[in-house]
């Protein structure tokens, strides 16, 4: 009997996060979920994982964790911070924490798999789609923090093999995020940030999750980065005209001026400031809204991976729907 593989996976408890450890069980691996004690097990409730509350700078306990795993799927990280502090302690200070333990215990580990974001690049100037060769300029400081997670990762891969993902906008079952869209449209409006076309990629959940496994096995991707993302690129009017196919009805568009979403974020960040919790609509946020294009190509995952998104836009937002429906969230 050959024995299990073991994988180790950050933010299992979260939107990707849940989805890996799912596509890793039905691989036949041995998962061990890190999760923090205060995080929702909600997607991971009685499926055969084992579970580890501790955090990602505890030491002793990650010795143990690492000493056998074959692979790790680091998709934790933090998306909203109240300084830049937080993101690059959340983004760039657990990764090497991470990374450190694994050169004292594990350098024999099969593929470390880090999953990364398209704000890493930034976005699309000039018509020309990010691809792997494009450089750099995030414009944030989640995005700055993510590719100095990148750069880290990098100074590793003559320790053990590394592969970087980057995925643009992921939605999906059990999203929090782009679900906020649907349930505003199921209330009878579908907001456009200013009066210029906006085009993005989009990746729907499952191919997400494809995406990744197949990189984590393939010696092609050995210390290489994927976007791993949707082949086709849409606009939000298009968008809303698939949520509304999906939903069965219209919505009325509303179109925010730039200065309006700066308004709106100014006014969130300030009062954020009086509470414990980072404003989920801040300015940092505002400038990902009014930017025209947040575009990936997916051609290096296709010729050397053999990648192939399944999942066209219009039915990955059909499914969602069907499955907010399900659960009664929408």
């Amino acid at each position: 009997m050959n024995p299990k593989i073991i994988s180790v996976v950050t933010g299992a408890s979260g939107f990707v996060g849940s989805h890996v450890v799912d596509r890793l069980l039905s691989e036949g691996h041995h998962v061990k979920c890190i999760l923090r004690e205060t995080s929702s097990k909600r997607w991971l409730e009685g499926k055969p994982v084992e579970i580890i509350n501790c955090g990602l700078f505890d030491k002793e306990n990650l010795k143990k964790v690492f000493s056998d795993a074959d692979y790790l799927f680091h998709i934790a990280g933090v998306v909203k911070s109240k300084n830049e502090e937080g993101y690059f302690k959340g983004n760039v200070e657990t990764t090497r924490s991470l990374l450190d333990i694994l050169c004292e215990v594990n350098t024999k580990i099969k593929r470390v798999i880090i999953v990364s974001s398209l704000t890493a690049c930034g976005p699309s100037y000039d018509n020309k789609i990010c691809n792997e060769e494009t450089l750099e300029h995030p414009i944030t400081t989640y995005g700055r923090s993510k590719l100095a997670q990148e750069q880290l990762v990098k100074k590793y891969m003559d320790k053990f093999p590394i592969t970087i993902i980057r995925p643009p906008a992921v939605y999906g079952p059990r999203d929090t995020e782009i679900y906020l869209v649907f349930k505003m449209y199921k209330m009878g409006l579908m907001t456009l940030i200013g009066f210029n076309k906006k085009v993005l990629s989009l990746v729907y959940i499952n191919d997400l999750v494809d995406g990744i496994y197949i990189a984590s096995v393939s010696e092609k991707a050995v210390n290489q980065t994927y976007f791993i993302s949707a082949k086709e690129i849409n606009d939000w009017k298009q968008v809303g005209g698939f949520i509304g196919e999906a939903l069965g009805r219209k919505a009325l568009y509303l179109r925010l001026p730039h200065f309006l979403v700066y308004t709106v974020a100014a006014i969130a960040q300030f009062f954020a400031m009086f509470s414990s919790k980072a404003a989920t609509m801040n300015l940092e946020k505002a400038k990902d809204f009014v930017q025209e294009s947040w575009t990936c190509e997916i051609t290096k995952a296709e010729t050397e991976l053999g990648f192939v998104p399944k999942v066209s836009t219009k039915d990955g937002i059909k499914r969602s729907i069907d499955w907010y429906r399900e659960i009664k969230w929408l």
